[in-house]
Formats: C-alpha cells, sequence, structure tokens
C-alpha cells in the first residue's frame, strides 16, 4: 500500500505540475503577454491542459485507486491519506469522464474568447464577441452532458462549489433577494453620504504603496506572494510558495484598487495558509470558490471596510493623500467608503447591493443554459434585469454584459454563485471567530490582526480541500450554511450607518 500510495501521490504531483505551468501562462496572457500572442497561448494552455487530464483519468490511476480503497477504509476520515486518496478519486471520477480533446478545445477557446474580450469591452463591442459567447453556450452545455444531473447547470457548479446545485442554490438566494430588495429601498431613499474626495486625484504609485502596506498588515507574505497589473483583478497560485495578485489602478477613484487589492490578498493568504505537507497534491487548494471568497470578502469588507480598522488605518492613509484626505474627518471617510447605491458595475458594488448583482448572472446563465434565452438577447435581458433589481439601466454594454470576464474566459455556469455564497460564509466565519477571540475588534482597532488570521489559519486554511464545503462550516460554525448571519451583519452595520 506504502508503493501504490507513493505512486498515486508522483502521478498527482505530475498532473499539478502541468496544472501550474499553465497556470503561469495563463497569468502571463492576463498581465504581460503582448496581445498578438493571443492565438498562440490558447494552443499552449490547450495542449498542457490535455497532458494534465490524460495523466490524471489514466486507467493506472483508476486502478491505483481501486487498489488504495481497504486502506482508505482503514484509516480515520480525517486523516491526511484518507483525505488524499478520497479526494483523488473525487476528481478522478469527474474527469475520467470529460474526453481529452474536449479540455483541449475548451481550454483553446477560452483563451482565444478572452482575448478578444479584452478588445471587445473597451469598444464597446458585444457583436464582436457574441459568436464566441453561442460556442461557449455549446461547449459549457456539452461539458454538462458528460454527467448524469438534474439541471444542466449541477455539473458546472459542482466543478467549483462541491455539494451545491441548482435546487440548493435557488431557495437561497431566492431568500436574500427577498430580504436584500427591501433593505436597498430603505437605505437608498436616505440622504447618501458625501464621496467625491474618493474621486479626486490619486497617483498611481501611492496607491499601490498604501495598498500594499495594508496587506503586509494584514499578513499577506511577500516572500511567496506578489501583486500585478491586469484588466480584471484575480489571484493564481503556481505552488504553496508562489502565490500571485493582481488589480488595476484608476487614479480617480481611491477605492478601485485599494479594495481590489484587499480581496484578492484574502484569496492568496487562504492559499498561503494551507499545510505545506499538502504541496503538489489536491489538498493544496482552497475547497471551493464560496469558501474562497469568504475569505476575499472576509478581509476586504468585513475588516477592510469596518470603522475598526479604518480607526487604526487612516491616519496612514491620510499621510499618504495629504492634499486630498488631510481635512476629511474618519466618520466621513467610513460612510463614504460604505455608501450604498444603485449601480451598473459588479465589482465596485457595496456590500448591500452587491449580491444583486451576483442573482441577476446567475439567474441568466441559469436561462441561458436550459435554452430559454439566446445569447443574441442577452444585452437587453441584462438590461431589463438591472432595470427591475437595482433600479439602473445600463447606457452601454462595456458597462453591461460586457463587464465581467467569466464568461469570456471559462464556461457558461459554476462561476458567479460563488461570490455569493462567500458573503453568505463570510459572516458565519467571522461569527465563530468572535466567539472564540471576542477581542478581535479591539485588536483591530490597534492594527493587530494576528489573532483572526491565526484562527483563520488553524480552522480554515491550513485543511486545504481535506474537508467539503458542508463538513468545513460545521466543523467551524457548528452549523449548516446560513443566510442570517449575514443579514444581521448588514442590518446592524447599515443601520447605524443610516440610522434606519
Amino acid at each position: 500500500m506504502e508503493a501504490k500510495l507513493k505512486e498515486l501521490k508522483e502521478r498527482l504531483r505530475e498532473t499539478n505540475d502541468l496544472f501550474a505551468a499553465g497556470a503561469v501562462l495563463s497569468w502571463d496572457q492576463s498581465t504581460y503577454m503582448p496581445p498578438a500572442g493571443a492565438e498562440a497561448r490558447g494552443r499552449q494552455i490547450a495542449t498542457l491542459a490535455r497532458i494534465a487530464h490524460e495523466t490524471i483519468t489514466d486507467d493506472k490511476t483508476g486502478q491505483l485507486l481501486d487498489d488504495l480503497r481497504p486502506y482508505e477504509e482503514s484509516l480515520p476520515y480525517d486523516s491526511d491519506d484518507a483525505s488524499l486518496i478520497r479526494l483523488a478519486r473525487r476528481y478522478y471520477e469527474k474527469l475520467v469522464n470529460i474526453p481529452s480533446d474536449f479540455v483541449s478545445k475548451l481550454n483553446s477557446h477560452s483563451a482565444v474568447t478572452y482575448s478578444a474580450w479584452t478588445k471587445a469591452r473597451p469598444a464597446n463591442d458585444f457583436a464582436a464577441v457574441a459568436p464566441l459567447l453561442e460556442k461557449t453556450l455549446e461547449l459549457s452545455r456539452e461539458f454538462s452532458s458528460f454527467f448524469k444531473a438534474e439541471h444542466v447547470m449541477d455539473p458546472l457548479i459542482g466543478f467549483s462549489d462541491y455539494g451545491m446545485t441548482v435546487a440548493t442554490i435557488n431557495p437561497l438566494f431566492a431568500d436574500l433577494r427577498n430580504q436584500l430588495t427591501p433593505l436597498v429601498e430603505t437605505i437608498t431613499a436616505q440622504t447618501p453620504p458625501e464621496d467625491g474626495f474618493l474621486k479626486a486625484h490619486y497617483p498611481e504609485d501611492k496607491q499601490e504603496a498604501i495598498g500594499l502596506d495594508a496587506i503586509r498588515q494584514y499578513g499577506f507574505d511577500f516572500e511567496r506572494g506578489r501583486q500585478d497589473r491586469t484588466h480584471h483583478p484575480f489571484m493564481t497560485k503556481f505552488s504553496l510558495s508562489d502565490v500571485r495578485i493582481t488589480t488595476r489602478f484608476n487614479e480617480n477613484d481611491l477605492s478601485d484598487a485599494l479594495f481590489s487589492t484587499m480581496h484578492e490578498a484574502g484569496h492568496a493568504m487562504y492559499e498561503l495558509g494551507i499545510d505545506r505537507k499538502f504541496e503538489a497534491t489536491p489538498l493544496a487548494e482552497g475547497t471551493s470558490s464560496g469558501v474562497h471568497e469568504s475569505q476575499s470578502r472576509l478581509w476586504e469588507n468585513i475588516v477592510g471596510r469596518s470603522r475598526d480598522f479604518w480607526t487604526y488605518f487612516y491616519p496612514q492613509l491620510q499621510e499618504a493623500f495629504p492634499s486630498q484626505l488631510g481635512d476629511v474627518s474618519l466618520d466621513k471617510f467610513y460612510r463614504a467608503i460604505n455608501k450604498v447605491q444603485r449601480s451598473l458595475i459588479r465589482t465596485d458594488a457595496d456590500e448591500v447591493t452587491y449580491n444583486l448583482h451576483v442573482i441577476i448572472r446567475y439567474d441568466l446563465e441559469r436561462e441561458l443554459l436550459e435554452g430559454r434565452l439566446a445569447v443574441r438577447d442577452l444585452p437587453e435581458a441584462w438590461r431589463a434585469r438591472y432595470t427591475s433589481d437595482l433600479g439602473v439601466t445600463p447606457p452601454n454594454d462595456r458597462d453591461g454584459v460586457l463587464q465581467d470576464v467569466h464568461w469570456f474566459g471559462g464556461t457558461i455556469g459554476g462561476s458567479f454563485q460563488g461570490y455569493t455564497l462567500g458573503n453568505v460564509m463570510s459572516a458565519q466565519f467571522f461569527d465563530a471567530a468572535l466567539r472564540a477571540h471576542p477581542n478581535i475588534p479591539v485588536q483591530i482597532r490597534q492594527g493587530d490582526f494576528a489573532t483572526l488570521h491565526n484562527w483563520l489559519k488553524e480552522n480554515i486554511y491550513r485543511h486545504g480541500s481535506k474537508f467539503t464545503p458542508e463538513e468545513l462550516i460545521a466543523r467551524t460554525t457548528g452549523g449548516a450554511l446560513s443566510n442570517e448571519p449575514y443579514m444581521r451583519y448588514l442590518r446592524q452595520k447599515y443601520g447605524e450607518l443610516y440610522e434606519l
């Protein structure tokens, strides 16, 4: 059994290295690659993805997993070896259903579509990418056809949020929408806080420096991580000792890069906190999109937009931008960065309206996959939903259907639900941390993030993918996934801000 386990680990390590090499190529495409390199880059990424897929789905891998089952069953469920074999089997049983030529085809198409999107969005040219998006929809349905599922979207969701399905997400999102819509109505009826000073001129180099300083104090390890520029911010990992984050800067908007940096650092700190003995195995990953997003939103919003954090950090921000913020009080600044407003852009949305943006996308991609909505009608459907749900109508496709990269760099379905699941989980996890350490808010006001960071590492990060999201939530919070802590957090915070 020891020899078989060693052989399985070697095969998993080889697969991991191939995926990591592909991640390097994707990161480069999104940061430094010249535009003309897109076609060749798509081919290169597709080749690596095909070889990795063939390696993990080889008959020998399946035989090793079968041979190791008695050993797995003899071990405690949460032991490292049992968890590794269990997770490897889950990946194998999923991936073995997908033909290698399809993996190559999908990755090649995604690389070409992403490159086209980077040109189409600034040009406000949906027509340029519509045929590619139709192909993406076709490939997304084909992907789902490889699995037995109650709903065409379930396999796509399951790859990023294991255990979640349309049947479990729909009621959760419907409940959120029902609670958030009247809250948005109530808040936006109030006089909005002044935030014009956030739109002053903030030099890019100083924005970058203060953002990096903030996440350094959070606990981001710059010996194992770095930040670069891109069109659409993201985090990627090449190993547990090489985790990259990206951001973009707007010299006329202080909030854009600052909170993007905090957000992506939250993702990276999760990966950097995984037990290093899991390196190059399936365990060395965040356990789901939703859990991952819970950490980015926790550090961006629950910490990064809290009064406690800015009580400590605002003097440092004023020192960096004395002419812009020297005469702006802490209270005025705090209210401005938490301004609730009906808006067009998901990534710029406040905490109260953000999930409505996500739910719109989730509903539209479900309609596309079900065949109830055609790609050619997507821009108009997008405008209609924004008008009805958020009370704003996109004046163009650049700030409408073209604003998010997800459908233009992957599949349709399986990506957006994680954002809202993450918001919900972030409040549950933070509540659990406060129960264990009630003095965390006081420590944050003093610039001490170690207790919170260490609690997250101990209870979430170090486990990697050892536990399913459902298991991790139960172990960490003592209960099941629930909207209640999140809605309580929003009502308390924004009730005080807007004197509701």
